[in-house]
């Protein structure tokens, strides 16, 4: 069996944390240095994706709603995903396209180990096939 390459990653928390009564804190290492971050949001039924990224990885981030990251198998032929919800972390390499689906609305906060003002090319769209979204149109060049 095939690992997908988009993965989620699992935090390590100090249980004292939990056991205090106030909450707990989960920590999450990134593998490479974050040089940006953004705050998202994906209405309920939207998408947000259709593209990769061939200069940077990526670290999502989910605060808030429930939704599936899509990806292809490396041949095209099959449909990949990873179930998503508040306070998972996962991990999309550079060059590995994406797309996100919000099952309900959802928050996010995406992490970049490039700025994306340091790119020559930060996006390149491809139809992952869950319909049209923000940066879903192959076409798009960006604003003007």
């Amino acid at each position: 069996m095939k690992i997908m390459k988009i993965k989620k990653l699992q935090p390590e928390c100090n249980l004292a944390t939990v056991r205090d009564g106030r909450g707990g804190i989960f920590t999450f290492y990134p593998d490479k240095p974050v040089v940006e971050f953004n705050f998202q949001f994906i209405n309920k039924g939207k998408i947000r994706g259709n593209h990769y990224h061939p200069e940077f990885d990526e670290y999502y981030l989910f605060t808030s709603g429930h939704g599936a990251v899509v990806t292809k198998s490396d041949d095209g032929k099959k449909e990949e995903f990873l179930y998503v919800s508040a306070g998972d972390c996962i991990y999309i390499p550079q060059g590995v396209p994406h797309v996100t689906y919000a099952i309900t609305d959802i928050r996010y906060v995406t992490f970049l180990t490039k700025k994306w003002n340091d790119c020559k090319t930060p996006i390149v769209h491809e139809d992952l096939g869950m319909g049209m979204g923000s940066h879903s149109d192959p076409n798009y060049q960006g604003p003007k």
